[in-house]
């Protein structure tokens, strides 16, 4: 029975860390984190070998392709990019939890050939995700069975981002309605497809109107456990000043509905105080 929780990066000038090894100190309080910096571009394989001997060997990674795949050849004739990026990712070895597949608002139900024949081709030692943000995926019944069907014969996740709590109410501060700009506004997803779910999730600036938000996804975390799954949430905010702390508060809160869950191990001491 194993829970994986973690932030949307590991380094935040915030959280004070330490000058090297950062992510070390951040697997002491989370158990997994977004790989986000590989949209950008496909890190050196000694950069990847170091956050390998940076933690343990069942820290998560859920790692983003490239946006040169996803976005900009939109999975069309990227086998060399491919390639490349999972080479460089091989040092992860079992840290590399799945492989996120990103696609841009614009990717619509009208591609989904090219996601079809894109998952055809990927090789089947690794798990994959894909997160879409086209509302029509949401909303239309016939274009999430398609996508659904597109996904499962890869064995891959739908990875929802709940921005309702973020949009639950108007923005009440800068950071906020920066987030209001650049989040997805999409309806929630709860249905699972796999036995390793991943969730992210936005709150808002308040710690205790994130935790009030987020209870929905702990009673399905409890539930998928009971079931045998094993998820990984991931918590954000619009700052994600206090994303560590909070990231353990949803472990904690999911662990009072199912108290045989193990606790998360103490964490190396940040200079921030912590929220409970």
């Amino acid at each position: 029975m194993r829970l994986h929780v973690g932030c949307a990066m590991w380094t935040h000038a915030a959280w004070d860390l330490g000058s090297k090894d950062r992510l070390r100190t951040y697997a002491s309080w989370c158990t997994a984190v977004e790989g986000n910096t590989t949209f950008y571009a496909t890190p050196s394989r000694s950069s990847v070998e170091n956050w390998a001997a940076q933690t343990p060997p069942d820290f998560r990674f859920v790692v983003k392709l490239p946006k040169t795949i996803t976005h900009e050849r939109r999975l069309r004739s990227a086998d060399a990019e491919l390639t490349a990026f999972l080479s460089a990712l091989e040092p992860l070895g079992p840290r590399a939890h799945a492989f996120w597949i990103q696609l841009p608002a614009s990717f619509g139900p009208g591609d989904l050939g090219a996601l079809a024949t894109f998952m055809h081709k990927l090789p089947r030692e690794h798990r994959y995700a894909v997160e879409v943000r086209h509302r029509d995926f949401f909303t239309d019944e016939r274009a999430a069975a398609s996508l659904e069907q597109v996904l499962g014969r890869s064995g891959a996740e739908w990875v929802p981002f709940d921005t309702m709590t973020l949009f639950g109410q108007p923005a009440g501060s800068l950071v906020e309605r920066e987030a209001w700009m650049n989040k997805p506004r999409v309806p929630r997803r709860t249905r699972v497809l796999t036995d390793q779910p991943i969730v992210r999730y936005i709150g808002r600036d308040s710690p205790e109107e994130t935790a009030a938000g987020w209870q929905g996804w702990a009673d399905l975390s409890a539930e998928w456990l009971r079931e045998g799954r094993s998820p990984t949430i991931f918590v954000h905010t619009p700052d994600n000043v206090l994303a560590l702390e909070l990231a353990r508060r949803f472990y904690a809160d999911v662990r009072a509905r199912v108290p045989e869950l193990a606790p998360l191990p103490e964490p190396v001491p940040t200079a921030p105080p912590t929220l409970f």
